[in-house]
């Protein structure tokens, strides 16, 4: 795990212009094979919490899940991980509206757009949706925010707004809340709950 910590960080400071080479060498002595490119941490915690729920070793499969820090990078990731310089198979998973970069950056890298599951706005979208609104609330309780969460509910933005809409906004309020939830989300699903996105990206790898 620690190794795999490492090769995160290295594969990040090469894509953002530094030297290459500690990434190339721990993505051998790791055997890494595909990278997952992802927006950011909350997606990582789900994709991760996914694989322990389905007993999937990643790293024992070779494929490594890395986070970006925004959609924005995945061009400077693909270029980096992917055909023209490490060589690695690329795979993403994204919101919808992010497609674009995704798309663009694996295009320019040679990697298959196919290798790209969206998500129909965001991951945390999708999970609620697979859960419903009453399950998730009853995760908010448990989770001890229902007082957070009932204030939230009394602004004045969020009167008459869908519940999907007003979880997955409050999820969104509070510093690494949607990184929580991504995992704790996650837990809950019931076997065939899992989102298409997330299924079709674990059915790919």
């Amino acid at each position: 795990m620690a190794e795999t910590s490492a090769f995160r960080e290295a594969a990040g400071g090469w894509a953002n212009g530094g030297p290459g080479e500690r990434a190339r060498e721990l993505a051998a002595r790791l055997g890494v094979r595909t990278v997952v490119l992802l927006e950011g941490l909350s997606d990582l915690a789900a994709v991760e919490a996914l694989a322990a729920r389905q007993g999937r070793g990643l790293a024992a499969e070779g494929v490594c899940v890395v986070q970006m820090a925004g959609a924005m990078n995945v061009a400077r990731y693909a270029a980096t991980l992917g055909p023209p310089s490490l060589g690695l198979r690329l795979a993403g998973l994204c919101d919808v509206r992010e497609r674009p970069f995704y798309d663009r950056g694996f295009d320019r890298a040679g990697a298959p757009a196919d290798a790209v599951f969206a998500c129909s706005a965001d991951l945390e979208d999708e999970l609620i949706r697979a859960l419903g609104t009453a399950r998730v609330e009853e995760i908010v309780r448990a989770e001890g925010d229902d007082r957070a969460w009932q204030t939230f509910l009394r602004q004045p933005a969020q009167l008459g707004r869908p519940r999907p809409q007003q979880l997955r906004r409050f999820l969104g309020t509070k510093k690494g809340r949607k990184i929580r939830y991504g995992h704790l989300l996650v837990e809950a699903l019931g076997p065939g709950q899992a989102p298409a996105p997330l299924t079709d990206l674990f059915a790919s790898l």
